[in-house]
């Protein structure tokens, strides 16, 4: 597995341990959950996809190729960063994947992204494709990497989770339980956006059946829970989810957005993340909602978390880990 020891790898790592298989992680850099993992027995590579030797390395000796490790929207890392990992590093990683017979399916982690605003909500896998940033350019890229080597023999699935979250998420939805405990909640423009949550469990559960299917010519599949939410409703049920009831202050959107821009603008040159950005503040607008008929027919993925016991796991670890 590439990409392991952060949050969605570490949960994916953790998960095929329990189920009894070995696990060899690559990935660059330790993460928070490098000392769990090695306690649970992975096998964990330090290096990156871009490099064909390290690459050369861990697939030797697996059954099987989960792609998780990505450029994952650094603001101010250049495009080249953003297609060496994403697309080249996908590509070596199916170069080398292609050439051992012991590898029975490689399973390729894009994004719901790559479909940018769902104009007329839910969407599917079909909906077209209009990545808002380079990041989902580079990783429908990718999909068309692994679409190629699947043309040549490469045995492959591709998943698009929706909006990950859970316990061990460290920033995703972290910010919207830090702001809903204060019972205050800023909704900058109508909160009617859609927006469609995966619990890690789920999605776990979606690489899973992936692997395990007989699916093996690149198809896509949307992985996410059963209901998607207005960005309203989800607020609510993160503060039902801690017992603190809501109140919302409605702002308009276009300041908003005009700050992010300037924000950006002014961090650029230092090269640092700035505090405030578009993609954070397209949240208040974009619509994210998607149908899973496919992923539960053709896979037999059925997402056994719901909304309101996810919440409060994860509330539970953001509490127990000292975040709130």
């Amino acid at each position: 597995m590439t990409g392991g020891t952060g949050f969605t790898g570490s949960r994916l790592v953790e998960y095929l341990i329990d189920k009894g298989h070995s696990v060899s992680v690559l990935d660059n850099q330790k993460g928070i959950f490098y000392d769990h993992l090695i306690k649970k027995g992975a096998n964990i590579i330090l290096g990156s996809v871009t490099n064909r030797d390290t690459v050369k390395k861990a697939v030797a000796n697996v059954q099987g190729v989960f792609h998780l490790a990505a450029a994952f929207r650094q603001i101010n890392a250049s495009k080249k960063t953003y297609w060496d990992v994403n697309v080249e590093g996908t590509r070596i990683l199916c170069q080398e994947a292609i050439k051992k017979p012991l590898v029975k399916k490689f399973v390729y982690c894009s994004t719901q992204g790559v479909h940018g605003d769902i104009k007329n909500p839910p969407g599917n896998e079909d909906s077209p494709i209009v990545p808002v940033d380079y990041y989902q350019y580079t990783k429908y890229e990718g999909e068309k990497v692994v679409k190629k080597f699947t043309s040549k023999g490469l045995k492959s699935v591709i998943i698009r989770p929706t909006a990950i979250y859970g316990p061990g998420d460290p920033e995703r939805f972290f910010y919207l339980f830090r702001f809903a405990k204060k019972g205050k909640f800023y909704m900058f423009g109508d909160g009617k956006a859609f927006y469609h949550p995966v619990y890690i469990d789920n999605l776990c559960d979606g690489f899973y059946t992936a692997w395990e299917s007989d699916k093996n010519n690149a198809e896509v599949y949307i992985i996410a829970d059963k209901d998607y939410f207005t960005i309203k409703e989800l607020v609510k049920k993160i503060g039902e989810s801690m017992g603190t009831k809501i109140k919302f202050i409605h702002l308009p959107f276009l300041p908003l957005y005009i700050a992010a821009c300037l924000c950006e603008f002014i961090y650029k040159p230092f090269k640092l993340s700035p505090p405030l950005f578009r993609r954070r503040v397209d949240w208040y607008r974009q619509n994210r909602a998607f149908k899973i008929d496919k992923s539960v027919k053709e896979l037999n993925y059925n997402p056994r978390v719901g909304i309101e016991e996810g919440l409060k796991r994860t509330a539970k670890w953001y509490k127990d880990n000292n975040y709130l």
